[in-house]
């Protein structure tokens, strides 16, 4: 039986922060002056992971709402330090007119975008992963995403936080072997571990390597807090006192950083085109932005692959 080529699920927020961050403004400009950095980077990483690894279907997820008010009623600091005094996210101001050209460029490629109201770009994803058909391969820089990965559908993180040309091919036994705990078990490691990146304290004092023997110990953070209960547990002193004034926050970080799986979505386009559905608007687009080497890198790919 032919191996299917996978679906790429986009991470677009984490591809195009590190491409605006990864090429200097003053080397991707239109015409009129206007930075285009994290356009041309975004659509050169589009160009190298269909290269590489030569999907038949892709869907970009986008981020509708980057700090959800549900996880923010479960933990006020989830990603506070990253909120504009007016309100919004923190973006640079240069960042944000280059995602509608993003989005206009996939369109008249005809590669699919979708987000949901309420949502972030990870939930989307982690929807996908389990409902389109397999192989899945998410492509991301964003840590929490290692919980996606599924030996058994199979689902892979492309983690790209060394950039795409270096990306880490991860199944479980990867994030075994970079954390200490299984794929299923990342949530809840994150949650003990904590993430500054995204407001999420942990338990103080409890750094990886202790929240992962807790987790090889008593299979989960349920297990770890019922362990808590029984005085016969074989805590430390310490580590039962940091633990036991964690409770609360414990209660409610793993919902916070767990990825939802039931996002609902409408029924998605998910193949790969050969060539640009609206070639035309393409080339005015590519001949607007100053794009044409990066959207002719991307339709050589499209084309290449097909």
């Amino acid at each position: 039986m032919a191996h299917r080529p996978p679906i790429l699920l986009i991470d677009s927020p984490s591809l195009y922060f590190r491409a605006y961050f990864g090429i200097p403004e003053s080397a991707a400009r239109a015409e009129d002056g206007t930075p285009v950095n994290a356009v041309r980077g975004f659509l050169d990483m589009l160009a190298t992971l269909i290269r590489t690894r030569r999907p038949d279907r892709m869907v970009c997820a986008m981020d509708h709402d980057w700090r959800p008010d549900w996880r923010v009623a479960l933990l006020p600091s989830y990603k506070a330090h990253r909120l504009a005094p007016e309100g919004g996210e923190v973006v640079p101001d240069t960042l944000t007119p280059q995602v509608p050209v993003i989005l206009d460029v996939l369109a008249a490629l005809g590669i699919t975008t979708v987000g949901a109201a309420g949502y972030e770009a990870d939930d989307v994803l982690g929807t996908l992963s389990v409902t389109q058909a397999a192989p899945v391969e998410v492509v991301s820089g964003d840590r929490d995403l290692f919980q996606l990965v599924d030996d058994s559908r199979p689902v892979r993180l492309l983690y790209v936080g060394r950039g795409v040309a270096k990306l880490e091919d991860c199944d479980d036994e990867a994030v075994r072997a970079r954390y200490g705990v299984p794929a299923a078990r990342y949530a809840d490691f994150a949650a003990l571990r904590g993430d500054p990146s995204d407001g999420l304290p942990g338990v103080p004092g409890v750094g990886e390597k202790t929240a992962a023997r807790l987790i090889e110990r008593h299979g989960d953070l349920d297990g770890i807090l019922t362990a808590l209960d029984d005085p016969r547990s074989g805590f430390a002193p310490g580590l039962r006192t940091k633990l036991e004034a964690a409770r609360d926050y414990l209660a409610v970080a793993p919902k916070v950083v767990r990825v939802a799986l039931d996002v609902p979505l409408p029924e998605l386009p998910t193949a790969l085109p050969s060539a640009p559905a609206d070639p035309d608007t393409l080339l005015e687009l590519a001949r607007r932005w100053n794009l044409a080497g990066s959207t002719r890198r991307l339709v050589d790919a499209l084309a290449d692959r097909a």
